[in-house]
């Protein structure tokens, strides 16, 4: 069509036209043959990015025939040999628990996956919260009469079904509801080789990459959808451990606990929520989040987080978009067992980048206490790595008495310590001013390698009687300089001396 036009305007510019002079459309049409024997006569445009054959004018590109379309992209066939590799793993969840009504019982279904082929697997917390209480009979009626009256008979709390039909009682080993992340564990015959899935990198997920899940909705065994990653770091109002991914793959009751996969047949989220009002709008938690998360709940039963000892600068215009900065250190912390300093800006947690307070709170968090952790800083314009061994975070009473923001502390032995005053000596059976309450024990301090913990009421210290925490204060500072500190401590009706060495 293009050549035809430029030969139609040709031979109209060549034709004589009467009164040319009066006329404005030759020069019109001589303009615009000048304009199509430039284009014609042009090369090919060298990069892919203007690949491709002009409209009129140029208004806009087309693919050349036989075109390749969008470098790396190769779009999806069919599904489902993916689905086949990896759809063993999925499983369905049976809890059976307590109803509102005396004697009920309530019954929900959820999904999960295996995790390890001896019989760990993962679901929501959600899924199973219910599956505790008293037992009661398989009919639900609470009681079995018998010619000995009404009885209790133990019932299976959770039971978990596999693909091929396999049916496992599970236990809890561990949940947190902050995360809404649940770990069980199967018991019976055929464990060891259980078609375990393998685990991706949510770190890596782009928006638009295709995904797969796969549940049991509304009791629907192992249904299928698939879509593509809508968003990532969503935040939900649930806590402060808000990372969700968003999917419009179709996510509904049942689906929770799930598996979302890539495209690898690895599993890259934990199917979790959905907004009821809307269509096409699920979340799943990311699966490096859940992974930093499994240790601590196999290992304690629930979330015991980790404390590093820091104090983030969240004053800047872009903190949340930056790496944070170390604002302060407590004394004793982690932080400064590892020399970390005021004005270092921390970048990556076991090599994963953080770009937020937030980040760094989540990743930390989220490791045991007693897991060593190699950070990654910036210092000077130079890059150091530090290991810190984690410890458990103390209550907020040491915290603060480790940065001077209140109470009365004793910095070098690592407590903090409160008058105990009437209202304070009441409610724990004491006589008031009896001595000074340990109401704070630094982690790693003297005091606790001593023995000391909170509750603890320091009645003498060397031999020299105290009525409070001044007291306690001054009578360490009459003491000499390194050397061993004996204090007599109550605690509950026992009365005991513990040294503590400077």
């Amino acid at each position: 069509m293009s050549v035809r036009l430029f030969s139609l305007l040709l031979a109209v510019a060549s034709a004589p036209v009467a009164q040319a002079a009066e006329d404005p459309l030759p020069p019109w049409l001589q303009a615009r043959v000048r304009e199509h024997t430039a284009y014609f006569a042009a090369p090919p445009p060298p990069s892919s990015a203007t690949e491709g054959t002009a409209g009129v004018s140029a208004l806009w590109r087309e693919r050349p025939a036989g075109s390749a379309g969008v470098p790396n992209f190769v779009p999806p066939t069919s599904l489902a040999p993916l689905i086949r590799a990896v759809e063993a793993g999925v499983v369905n969840i049976t809890t059976v628990g307590p109803g509102a009504l005396p004697g009920a019982v309530k019954r929900s279904t959820g999904s999960g996956f295996v995790l390890t082929p001896d019989g760990l697997v993962v679901t929501n917390n959600h899924v199973v919260a219910n599956a505790q209480g008293p037992v009661v009979n398989p009919s639900g009626s609470g009681v079995t009469p018998d010619k000995g009256g009404p009885r209790e008979v133990p019932l299976q709390q959770v039971s978990v079904r596999l693909a091929d039909g396999r049916e496992f009682p599970a236990e809890v080993v561990g949940r947190d509801a902050s995360t809404d992340v649940a770990l069980l564990r199967l018991s019976g015959a055929g464990l060891g080789t259980l078609p375990a899935v393998y685990l991706g990198d949510s770190d890596v997920l782009e928006v638009g990459d295709w995904v797969v899940a796969i549940g049991n909705p509304f009791g629907l065994d192992h249904s299928v959808a698939h879509g593509m990653i809508s968003a990532k770091e969503r935040v939900l109002g649930v806590g402060q451990f808000d990372d969700f991914i968003q999917t419009d793959a179709l996510i509904n009751p049942g689906n929770s606990g799930g598996p979302l996969f890539n495209m690898r047949g690895e599993v890259i989220g934990v199917n979790t929520a959905i907004i009821s009002e809307g269509q096409g709008i699920g979340f799943a938690v990311p699966i490096n989040l859940v992974k930093d998360l499994l240790p601590n709940l196999r290992e304690n039963g629930k979330l015991e987080r980790g404390w590093l000892g820091v104090v983030i600068n969240e004053d800047g215009e872009d903190s949340t978009t930056t790496a944070p900065v170390v604002k302060d250190v407590y004394r004793g912390s982690p932080a400064a067992a590892a020399n970390i300093r005021p004005g270092d800006r921390l970048v990556a947690v076991n090599g994963r980048p953080i770009g937020s307070y937030l980040q760094l709170l989540r990743k930390v968090a989220l490791l045991a206490p007693g897991t060593e952790a190699k950070l990654t800083l910036l210092r000077e314009g130079g890059t150091q790595e530090v290991a810190v061994r984690l410890v458990a975070r103390p209550a907020q009473e040491a915290t603060e008495g480790l940065t001077n923001r209140g109470g009365s502390t004793a910095n070098d032995l690592g407590l903090v310590l409160r008058d105990l005053t009437p209202e304070v000596a009441a409610p724990l059976g004491y006589e008031a001013f009896l001595g000074a309450l340990v109401s704070g024990v630094v982690p790693r301090g003297p005091a606790e390698q001593s023995g000391l913990r909170a509750g603890d009421v320091i009645t003498e210290v060397n031999r020299r009687r105290v009525k409070d925490a001044a007291g306690v204060k001054a009578a360490l500072e009459r003491g000499s300089a390194g050397a061993s500190i004996l204090l007599r401590v109550q605690r509950g009706d026992a009365l005991q001396y513990i040294a503590i060495a400077r």
